[in-house]
């Protein structure tokens, strides 16, 4: 598990893709008026660093690096249905040698395999996966990618150091709480938005491109069709997929298509720190996205700080 004090309660049904109601009576270390605190950031400040960031991942898929069989378009009247309409996989081609072996990558990846993916089981962090983090977090730290998000956050007084805001990443994302009645610590911002988790006979989170592939390829994912991909010409694009996941559906899920690791977790966060628990307009390449985040209302780090329960693009 890691540090800084996890206080976590009760936590029931789930409001959208993350937070949800708290218990019938305050536990020890409920707070009902704690809320995410968003930092002062005007909607042009936050398109131009969101910019910015579009502009330093240097990580991202390049022109041919993914190819991928979009099939099926399906509407908002049959997202519910599950029907498969792909005969063929979705990742046609992916460079895997050329993307995977650059560290951010190589590290995301190797995160993958520490997470119980049905809720209700304690996910307990060995010391080799807590050296699995902070090698990602390292590897994070020394891109463009973050020290963009790091130098914008501290010019806005959010944190007073590069080590603080690292710190407080760690927990929002990597803080364990529970989406099993407090049955286990089973779940995270992290796990949720990156890993995605097997909830009530459904796929809950799973918004990372790179997760998906991996899926794919082993076979424990089967592609259905497809409702949005977005405007842009190269990556990250914007798409949103129905899939099943060993035999659970995802009726639709929105990811970054093409981006890196660090991109997504910057992106998310700035949206999660300045845009909590709502929609988050942001420009990438000069085309408008939108990102909706939610806060873990049912548990609490620090000086009642909220865990992130969810944070994804939206597609029409």
């Amino acid at each position: 598990m890691t540090a800084l004090g996890l206080l976590w309660l009760l936590a029931f049904a789930g409001v959208g893709d993350g937070g949800g109601p708290g218990p019938a009576s305050p536990q020890p270390g409920w707070r009902r008026d704690a809320a995410p605190v968003a930092v002062a950031v005007s909607e042009q400040e936050l398109s131009g660093v969101s910019e910015q960031l579009y502009g330093a991942d240097g990580n991202r898929a390049g022109s041919g690096d993914i190819v991928l069989r979009l099939q099926h378009r399906i509407d908002a009247a049959e997202t519910r249905a599950g029907i498969d309409y792909a005969a063929q996989r979705l990742f046609s081609y992916v460079a895997e040698e050329r993307l995977f072996s650059r560290p951010t990558f190589s590290r995301f990846l190797a995160l993958l395999d520490n997470y119980e993916e049905v809720t209700g089981h304690n996910e307990t962090v060995t010391a080799e996966e807590e050296e699995e983090e902070e090698a990602f977090l390292d590897a994070i730290f020394q891109t463009r990618v973050m020290a963009t998000l790091t130098s914008f956050f501290l010019a806005k007084g959010l944190y007073p150091s590069e080590e603080a805001f690292r710190a407080d990443l760690k927990e929002m994302w990597f803080g364990l709480y529970s989406r099993s009645g407090g049955k286990a610590l089973d779940s995270s911002g992290f796990e949720h938005v990156f890993h995605g988790e097997l909830r009530r006979g459904k796929v809950s989170g799973g918004h990372s491109w790179v997760q998906l592939h991996a899926l794919e390829r082993s076979g424990r994912l089967n592609y259905l069709s497809y409702s949005y991909d977005g405007p842009w010409a190269t990556f990250p694009d914007v798409l949103a997929l129905q899939y099943r996941w060993s035999g659970h559906l995802k009726s639709i899920g929105s990811t970054f298509m093409g981006s890196s690791p660090e991109f997504d977790l910057a992106l998310y966060t700035l949206c999660y720190k300045t845009r909590p628990d709502h929609q988050c307009r942001v420009s990438l390449g000069g085309k408008a996205a939108t990102i909706q985040t939610y806060s873990w209302a049912n548990s609490f780090y620090g000086d009642g700080r909220r865990f992130v329960a969810s944070s994804y693009p939206l597609s029409p």
